[in-house]
């Protein structure tokens, strides 16, 4: 059987740490009880911490381990679920297991992480220069604390040679499931998704992006574009009329607000009016000729494409797929 190191720690995401174990540790198991069939379990795995003292999970759930990360010399794979708590929390309370996370992948261990446990194996510097995902709200907090990671957040999992990163939510059922391919072969992993009803996508994980709920910098002119950009973004606007809302040049105002949030003004603009745009398909909006007016855009092909390229979906078939229906609508 396959060796597996699932890392826990206070704060950890329960549901994270726990779905990996279930379906990790019932590869071979589960399908084979519906089938009839011998049980051929393909996982062994074990939940550790540091010290090997139980974890507070969030929410409120205290969870026992199997040991702590000294009694695990070499697996073939190593989890590290989602940081639930407050990140920088989390990340200074674990520096301990930042040298064994390096071990373990010095020693050949896979190393996979979900969500926000991404930010364990970027602050091990195992990231580095390596291309990884995290959930989306946080990635602009995640590039800022490692800017030599290739972070591709519209990404559901990247794999970049022996590490794995699956973005934000419940993505560990997908990561899971690539796992045991990588393991145990495509029918295996068919087995366990259909044992588990689980629907394997590959969607880009930009399909449920937003536009992040806070900003954490201190520049009061970039912010108060910010706010002007997100009151009138249906307004036609240009670089040179934003910078004179708060009287310096373009290129300072360039300068400036990608410094702060990582990106220009004018492709902040974009992301408000798709994230605008969503909104109105989610409930239900089926006129796009109107709607991309609404936000923006006099080109309905050109409005399709860019909203194409930012969720990996067409505005018609995004409609399709969230639109909220009967007393979700209501």
């Amino acid at each position: 059987m396959y060796q597996v190191a699932v890392l826990a720690f206070d704060g950890v995401f329960a549901s994270a740490l726990t779905g990996v174990v279930d379906l990790l540790t019932l590869a071979g198991v589960t399908w084979n009880r519906i089938q009839g069939e011998p049980l051929d379990r393909q996982f062994q795995v074990k939940i550790v911490s540091w010290d090997g003292n139980p974890v507070r999970c969030t929410p409120a759930i205290r969870m026992a381990v199997d040991g702590s990360i000294d009694q695990i010399e070499r697996v073939d794979l190593v989890v590290v679920p989602t940081i639930g708590a407050r990140i920088e929390d989390v990340l200074q309370q674990q520096k301990q297991v930042l040298p064994w996370l390096q071990k373990m992948h010095a020693n050949g261990a896979d190393l996979a992480s979900n969500c926000t446990g991404a930010f364990l194996l970027a602050e091990a510097g195992l990231l580095d220069n390596r291309t990884a995902t995290t959930h989306w709200g946080f990635s602009q907090q995640f590039r800022r604390r490692y800017p030599a990671v290739n972070l591709q957040e519209r990404e559901l999992i990247t794999r970049d040679e022996n590490i794995f990163c699956a973005g934000g939510g419940i993505a560990w059922r997908d990561l899971c499931i690539l796992l045991v391919e990588r393991y145990c072969g495509q029918d295996r992993a068919r087995e366990l998704a259909r044992a588990f009803v689980i629907d394997v996508r590959n969607d880009l994980q930009s399909v449920y992006a937003g536009l992040p709920a806070h900003t954490y910098h201190q520049d009061e002119q970039v912010h108060t574009v910010q706010a002007w950009i997100h009151e009138h973004f249906h307004e036609p606007t240009s670089l040179a009329q934003l910078a004179e809302k708060v009287h310096i040049s373009p290129r300072q105002l360039q300068r400036r607000f990608t410094s702060a949030l990582g990106e220009p003004p004018l492709q902040y603009l974009q992301r408000v009016r798709i994230e605008a745009a969503r909104k109105m398909l989610e409930r239900g909006n089926s006129n796009l000729a109107r709607l991309s007016e609404q936000v923006g855009y006099q080109d309905v092909s050109s409005f399709s494409r860019l909203f194409k390229r930012h969720t990996g979906l067409s505005p018609s078939h995004y409609r399709q797929r969230f639109a909220r229906t009967g007393a979700l609508n209501d």
